[in-house]
């Protein structure tokens, strides 16, 4: 058969499975758009199998065209990685990595990076379970529908991050770097429990970022923003198949099922009925003169540290030397002959 008709078959099975008054868990939030597309933003806990099911019952309920998932393109590969070597990679923190973050991003925002990885590996210990479950459920879920797409959602981490520190003043780099650097266990055996109720990922983040308010716009408000603009752009009407190029074009209202932190949901409705431009909050400052003098004091410390642990290293080892019972014979004998000149 005629691929038009093919599309046309697949798309009638499509609709007879979608459920007209579908049967939603509690987590979700239908929005409408203007031309009738329609939007379900399922809120989710990082580490919830709770969230996981709330997903796939979603998917399959409303049958949609296009799946958005709250990851930008450098935390897509979570979405093949298996749950065993996920779960090593969240464990295995170590100065490799931090300085392969620093290298990439920079030291506040590499370290800002780091502690978002320790918040999760400590989690990711207690509960033994690696997050993302939600999202890679949302990716093969979406593979079983047909002509569904699958979006990502949220905007690049080291915009978020670079846009973060720029918004900081020096003072409060220097304070934040230094609670960055000494920062206690963050997690209980209650906040464990109530993982499954709440995105407890982002209420540590949340909390920790509260005395910087600037940190809390850009790091949670402009994504809301974000995530926002995504979701109404992949809930544009969609084109149905033609016969021939001569047969007018006929549009029909779109179905999206977002997969979001819960965090998030509050500021999607907010902005859902605003008109979104995301170019400002794409854009990253050039460092300012406080940028540049922390990042000197930064290097400065560190290679500050390593010279004086060299210079420590090689007084001892020179001690060492001059001590061996060979050096010293030998010292004897090179002042003897000095003397005897």
């Amino acid at each position: 058969i005629a691929d038009a008709d093919a599309f046309k078959i697949l798309l009638e099975v499509k609709m007879k499975k979608r459920q007209k008054k579908p049967t939603l868990p509690s987590t979700v939030t239908e929005l409408d758009t203007e031309d009738g597309s329609k939007v379900y933003v399922v809120g989710t806990a990082h580490f919830s199998d709770s969230s996981k099911k709330d997903v796939v019952k979603t998917i399959q309920e409303v049958q949609p065209d296009v799946v958005v998932v709250e990851l930008c393109q450098y935390r897509v590969s979570m979405l093949k990685m298996d749950e065993k070597t996920l779960l090593k990679e969240a464990k295995e923190i170590n100065l490799e990595k931090l300085q392969q973050a620093i290298k990439q991003n920079g030291v506040m925002s590499g370290l800002m990076q780091m502690l978002l990885l320790k918040v999760s590996a400590h989690i990711t210990e207690q509960l033994g379970m690696a997050p993302g479950g939600e999202f890679r459920e949302a990716f093969k879920e979406a593979s079983k529908v047909p002509f569904c797409k699958f979006h990502l959602g949220d905007r690049p981490i080291p915009v978020t991050f670079k846009r973060a520190i720029a918004a900081l003043s020096f003072w409060q780099k220097v304070k934040l770097a230094w609670g960055l650097c000494f920062l206690s266990d963050p997690i209980s055996k209650d906040d464990v429990e109530k993982c499954k109720q709440k995105d407890l990922l982002e209420q540590m983040m949340a909390e920790m970022i509260g005395e910087f308010p600037d940190l809390h716009r850009t790091i949670v408000s402009e994504r809301d923003i974000y995530l926002t603009y995504m979701l109404k752009q992949a809930a544009k009407q969609i084109e149905l198949p033609r016969a021939s190029e001569t047969e007018p074009r006929k549009y029909i209202p779109a179905v999206v099922v977002g997969v979001v932190g819960m965090g998030h949901v509050p500021g999607i409705e907010k902005n859902w009925n605003s008109d979104l431009n995301i170019q400002e909050i794409m854009s990253v400052p050039p460092p300012s003169a406080s940028s540049k003098i922390f990042k000197f004091v930064i290097k400065a410390t560190v290679f500050g540290l390593m010279g004086y642990g060299c210079y420590r290293i090689g007084q001892r080892t020179v001690q060492f030397i001059l001590s061996m019972p060979a050096a010293q014979s030998y010292l004897q004998k090179l002042t003897e002959v000095r003397s005897q000149h």
